[in-house]
């Protein structure tokens, strides 16, 4: 396993960018960047033994920092929405920056996708911190985070995540990379297979709204699996609200899902120890240029996001979001990249 360092550019004020590349000894890397502590690329090889380049990303600093769509982010301090952009804990409320209508989205104005990290390299691994400070877009509590990510030989990326407060806080950290196991193209056809036999209702909003439906014959049954457009333009309320699939799925063990390109055979196998996967085909994502200036946009990529089931500080019954000062939080997430 080798890890090579190299400049990505810098930021508008002037911010060094860098860039760090996992390769193993078949060839298969992910290469990863201290702004946003993200997910810039991943090439694993397809049935052929050809290399593809499997998620979505820009080339250079400057189109993440301007880009839309968080592609390969960090997120936090909570990723998905909060209503209203306020929470109540511990008899205090909260207001939170609003950048979703009256909502808060993925952190807020500033998440955590849009700093550098301080990046070391340990044992192979890739390690990110930071510090985010008491306050920061609403968030009570200096909140420390360190996210790894580790490419075993096998092809399997790895992320594990810690973090520490000084003070009770929301912590929902996710992963935003948007995966095409084509290497490009629509995903419709891709097959998804999730581990769940409930999902999240959401409201006009795509917020949830405290019930979980199930997946039973509904839009949202992928337990034996299925192509992601088999359904995705049925006539569902559901569907409508998210303009497709846009929904937290309940899951039931470690194994959340499984995708599989049809073009080139590659398989995604996606396990965690997190209670939730949200699942979405990329509905809202903006046409704009990525890898070496080929242009993406709606559903031609899909996130599969491990987390705490979203909105878990309003809906009653939902593991709570809350990291408390005596509190350690390790969470980890497995993507396994193999061939059929």
């Amino acid at each position: 396993m080798s890890v090579t360092t190299f400049p990505f550019g810098s930021l508008s004020d002037g911010a060094a960018v860098t860039a760090a590349r996992i390769e193993n000894a078949s060839g298969a890397s992910v290469t990863l960047l201290d702004y946003g502590a993200a997910i810039q690329s991943i090439r694993v090889p397809d049935r052929s033994g050809k290399l593809v380049e499997v998620v979505l990303g820009f080339d250079t600093a400057a189109e993440y920092e301007t880009g839309r769509g968080h592609l390969g982010g960090t997120i936090g301090r909570v990723g998905n929405r909060i209503g209203g952009a306020k929470f109540s804990l511990n008899g205090k409320t909260y207001e939170l920056a609003k950048n979703n209508g009256e909502n808060h989205l993925h952190g807020g104005v500033r998440g955590f996708d849009r700093y550098v990290w301080d990046m070391t390299v340990e044992d192979g691994s890739v390690v990110f911190e930071r510090l985010s400070p008491d306050g920061e877009e609403g968030y009570p509590g200096a909140l420390r985070v360190k996210v790894a990510y580790t490419l075993t030989s096998d092809n399997a990326l790895r992320i594990v995540y810690d973090a520490d407060t000084d003070a009770d806080t929301p912590f929902n950290p996710t992963n935003h990379s948007y995966f095409n196991l084509n290497g490009g193209g629509s995903i419709l056809e891709h097959k998804l297979q999730v581990f769940a036999e409930r999902f999240c209702e959401t409201d006009a909003g795509c917020l949830p709204t405290g019930k979980l439906l199930g997946v039973g014959g509904t839009p949202f049954d992928f337990r034996e699996g299925k192509a992601i457009g088999a359904d995705i333009d049925a006539d569902d309320e559901q569907l409508r609200r998210g303009n497709g699939y846009d929904h937290n799925f309940c899951l039931g063990g470690r194994r959340a899902a499984v995708v599989t390109g049809d073009k080139t055979g590659i398989v995604m196998t996606v396990e965690t120890d997190m209670p939730g996967v949200h699942i979405y085909s990329a509905n809202g994502l903006r046409q704009q240029a990525g890898h070496g200036g080929a242009m993406m946009g709606p559903r031609e990529a899909v996130c599969l996001e491990t987390q705490l089931w979203p909105y878990g500080m309003l809906c009653y019954g939902f593991p709570s979001p809350v990291l408390r000062k005596e509190q350690h939080m390790r969470s980890e997430t497995v993507y396994a990249f193999s061939v059929e």
